[in-house]
């Protein structure tokens, strides 16, 4: 069975391993089946909902975003790389599809309501932060998109665009696709930042970057939270919430030496230096090749630029046709 695949990143950062565990590794694997058509969109109009009066901090992400999806192993020949803002098509299928919701409906959303308490907007939440959701659905119905990769926390997104789905099929006619959400393995969606914060985050400034320098990797992990109590070598020290162990979990490829080095923590022995040399080295032995290619992309800037607007030529044509489709259904093509 063919899929059609639509996801994404705000060009608010250069991307980190949080973003490579969460999405970034599951794109590539997807790209990989040759029965997937992907589409992967920098969502510039999204970044600028709460980056309105600071523009240049999204212009100037896009290429550094293009360059992460690049380095990892995105290849432009079978996957479709696209900026938002040069597909017209979305902002109007979002302005068909507000008709479709409330103003209730989309306060109600929990992410939503989430986001504008973690920014704190108050009553000054922009409007176009508040309906975002919609526009998500614009995105994600334009290219017919039957799979959509999502962590647990966009759930009620994809929610959103499931309903305005049905409302247009059965308010006018069978014309958008109902996706459906791809979550990542349970434990596994979401990396906890350095500092041992739940989430790794660019606002929190807690994240390792796939473009930091062999230097800057190493200081960060060196920096890592451990055990607060595991104050000498010989102390037993505790491996839960433990961000040394925690990132051995994800990143490590001998699970039988991780095991003997928590069992060794535990009993006390082996100090916190020791074990965040072998995260640096595991780290390195994944992201240094990816930090090799990126500085190779990042030596034709023009060249990249060049492969996002072919993408986005291509996705704008994919737009249109389905722009097409919704206003006939809608009976407003007036002059077709």
């Amino acid at each position: 069975m063919s899929n059609t695949i639509l996801t994404g990143d705000r060009p608010t950062g250069k991307l980190h391993l949080g973003h490579y565990v969460g999405s970034l590794k599951k794109r590539v694997e997807m790209q990989a089946d040759p029965d997937n058509k992907l589409y992967i969109m920098i969502a510039d109009m999204q970044a600028l909902t709460d980056n309105a009066k600071n523009p240049e901090k999204v212009s100037a992400n896009v290429l550094e975003v293009a360059l992460d999806y690049l380095a990892i192993g995105l290849d432009p020949s079978k996957t479709t790389i696209f900026i938002q803002s040069m597909i017209p098509q979305l902002a109007e299928l979002t302005m068909y599809y507000l008709n479709l919701v409330s103003v209730g409906r989309v306060r109600r959303n929990p992410t939503v309501k989430t986001e504008i308490e973690q920014k704190n907007f108050g009553e000054g939440v922009p409007t176009g932060f508040f309906i975002y959701p919609v526009s998500q659905a614009a995105d994600i119905t334009a290219f017919k998109a039957n799979l959509v990769p999502v962590g647990e926390d966009q759930k009620p997104m994809l929610e959103q665009t499931q309903e305005i789905v049905h409302s247009f099929n059965n308010t006018y006619q069978e014309v958008l696709v109902e996706p459906k959400a791809v979550l990542p393995p349970k434990g596994q969606g979401r990396l906890p930042g350095i500092d041992g914060n739940g989430k790794m985050s660019k606002s929190l400034g807690n994240g390792i970057y796939l473009s930091d320098p062999a230097e800057v990797l190493a200081k960060k992990v060196m920096s890592m939270y451990t055990d607060p109590n595991h104050i000498h070598v010989e102390d037993p020290g505790q491996v839960e919430g433990n961000m040394v162990f925690t990132y051995l979990d994800v990143f490590g490829t001998d699970k039988e030496a991780i095991e003997e080095m928590k069992a060794h923590y535990r009993r006390g022995g082996l100090g916190d230096v020791k074990i965040k040399r072998y995260l640096i080295d595991v780290l390195e032995a994944e992201f240094g090749p990816i930090r090799a290619r990126r500085e190779e992309f990042a030596k034709d800037p023009a060249a990249v630029m060049e492969m996002l607007k072919k993408g986005s030529a291509d996705a704008e044509q994919i737009a249109a046709a389905t722009l097409a489709e919704v206003k006939s259904a809608m009976g407003i093509n007036y002059f077709a």
